[in-house]
């Protein structure tokens, strides 16, 4: 075997391809540990303002590689090439520091896929970011990715043990994970009426009347919410995010708007209510993020379905990473504004 990995030709990957992002620098690297293929990459983050390794995927690049033994080349701060030749995956106790507000869930979601293939269970936790435009909260894996997983069979919990926002990072996040035992395919094609509408406003070192100010104004704009409101201790600010979750037989998303300096409140709700009423109106059960996040877990089972109303260019391109590794082939069917993506054997 480790002959044949010697031997093994390495997937080149161009880091510039579909929006340049660093979807498939991730993507990349829990397939490389799973399957043990070595992978060349340039171009790293190339349709991106800052291109190269930002902090958090050079976290996720000495992850992997504590994870699994390997041997890597040009894992420094804006670097645009990388060589990565992945060892055995090895379950057990990891942690790892960001050291900014980079996305701890991106991490953690470049980490779990390959701790499901390991030798033993797993925990891994991650200080940073929890809380970032630029990244899924952790309030949407644990709310809306992590019950699918379960779904699907995969041992997961997702716990927030600190909110940590932009610029000053500071949050942190545990999961525990262990080995899949068998994967069963999801197939997500309808999702049933809505039981429930929720807005959690979350404040760290800002008042609660803001919080409460933007939880009405999105139930202005879509109907009865619950509404949850979350005061942090000041220490943990000053961040302000406004949550609003819709809860269907199938699946719950989460959509989020984040509050800056000089921001309205009612700026903020319009933000998150207005994407929470596209999806809400487009008929699916699957909304454009959580369509990404599904599309690898689906090609480990080999097999899986959802329906979803953006074919998003952030979409095609993790298909065709995904492809390269794995013996799998993805369909994505437009008809009448919605968008079917199934998975099946090669």
């Amino acid at each position: 075997m480790n002959e044949e990995k010697n031997n093994m030709q390495w997937i080149e990957l161009d880091g510039s391809r579909g929006e340049g992002g660093g979807q498939i620098l991730r993507t990349a690297l829990s397939l490389s540990m799973i399957t043990g293929i070595p992978f060349a990459i340039d171009g790293i983050r190339a349709g991106r303002k800052k291109p190269g390794l930002l902090r958090q995927h050079l976290t996720a690049v000495q992850a992997a590689t504590a994870v699994c033994g390997a041997d890597v080349a040009g894992a420094a701060l804006g670097s645009q090439s990388l060589r990565f030749k992945p060892g055995r995956v090895r379950g057990g106790d990891y942690r790892h520091a960001i050291g900014s507000a980079g996305s701890c869930t991106l991490v953690l979601q470049t980490l779990l896929p390959a701790l499901w293939f390991a030798d033993g269970p797993s925990t891994v936790r991650v200080s940073g970011g929890t809380h970032n435009p630029a990244a899924p909260p952790a309030d949407f894996l644990i709310r809306s990715w992590q019950p699918l997983m379960r779904r699907m069979g995969v041992t997961l919990d997702i716990q927030l043990l600190r909110h940590g926002f932009y610029p000053a990072g500071g949050g942190e996040v545990l999961a525990a994970t262990a080995p899949v035992a068998g994967w069963q395919p999801l197939h997500l094609n309808a999702r049933g009426d809505l039981r429930r509408q929720t807005a959690v406003g979350v404040v760290a070192g800002v008042p609660a009347e803001v919080a409460k100010r933007e939880m009405q104004r999105a139930a202005s704009q879509l109907g009865v919410l619950d509404e949850e409101l979350r005061v942090l201790p000041s220490n943990e600010g000053p961040g302000n995010v406004l949550l609003v979750m819709l809860e269907y037989p199938e699946a719950t998303e989460v959509f989020s708007a984040f509050g800056e300096r000089g921001m309205p409140a009612e700026t903020v709700a319009d933000r998150a209510a207005r994407e929470a009423r596209l999806f809400r109106d487009s008929g699916v059960p699957v909304g454009e993020h959580l369509a990404d996040q599904l599309l690898l877990p689906m090609a480990l089972a080999g097999q899986g379905s959802f329906t979803t109303h953006v074919l998003s260019s952030h979409l095609k391109t993790n298909c065709q990473v995904i492809e390269a590794f794995l013996p799998v082939r993805f369909a994505c069917d437009e008809v009448e504004r919605q968008v079917r993506v199934s998975v099946f054997p090669a």
